[in-house]
């Protein structure tokens, strides 16, 4: 009986290590991902790509069902937003996708429909499966499926979703004993401020020749 316990313990211990060396790839991978993301370099789809690849895998190991589901988006959404932001400058005069700012009014509308969506999917993940935390894993699921796009899209509002999503993440990943993936999440809340000064600082580069050219 006591060598039955031992073995369940060296077994436990094993899986953890494994899972904790994994969660360490994908958190460099996600932090490469955020940087280069920050600096609009189109290779961030790349580290994003591998990144959620991993996570997919950890999330599913710790019945985390959205999170892992999620996951699987971010991978497809990794390959758009890398064509996205090779192939889809709309003007002869850019050279990249152009940063946007979408109406306070537009996202209102897309705050109301994400969390309605949310609420039905976390009462049925809480009627029907095993997850834990249903409510707000398919809150932070739904914001940061509909987030993401506005990353492909390179909506520049993206970031303010980006700090409340992570920081309700904290939260959910610390319950689950992710300590790797919750101290990255408190890293990324410094990074979205960041991004988002640089975001409207190239913004603003962007749009000052057009201004000179009207001027003119």
């Amino acid at each position: 009986m006591l060598s039955e316990i031992v073995q369940s313990i060296q077994i436990a211990i094993n899986e953890v290590s494994v899972m904790t060396g994994w969660e360490a790839v994908a958190v460099i991978l996600a932090i490469a991902y955020l940087i280069l993301a920050m600096k609009t370099n189109i290779w961030c789809w790349a580290a994003a790509f591998a990144s959620t690849a991993i996570y997919t895998v950890l999330f599913w190991n710790v019945s985390l069902l959205m999170e892992s589901v999620l996951n699987v988006y971010y991978m497809a959404m990794a390959i758009y937003g890398f064509w996205l932001w090779r192939y889809s400058a709309d003007s002869r005069h850019q050279t990249e996708l152009p940063i946007i700012s979408w109406s306070l009014n537009k996202h209102l509308v897309i705050i109301a429909v994400t969390s309605c969506v949310s609420l039905i999917v976390g009462y049925l993940m809480a009627t029907n499966t095993s997850a834990s935390f249903p409510y707000l894993d398919a809150l932070t699921t739904c914001f940061a499926v509909m987030t993401t796009y506005l990353v492909a899209k390179k909506v520049i509002e993206n970031w303010y979703y980006w700090m409340v999503i992570n920081s309700l993440s904290i939260y959910l990943y610390l319950q689950k004993g992710l300590m790797l993936t919750s101290g990255l999440l408190i890293l990324y809340l410094f990074m979205a401020v960041s991004g988002y000064f640089m975001w409207r600082k190239k913004m603003q580069q962007n749009h000052a020749p057009d201004d000179a050219a009207l001027a003119s």
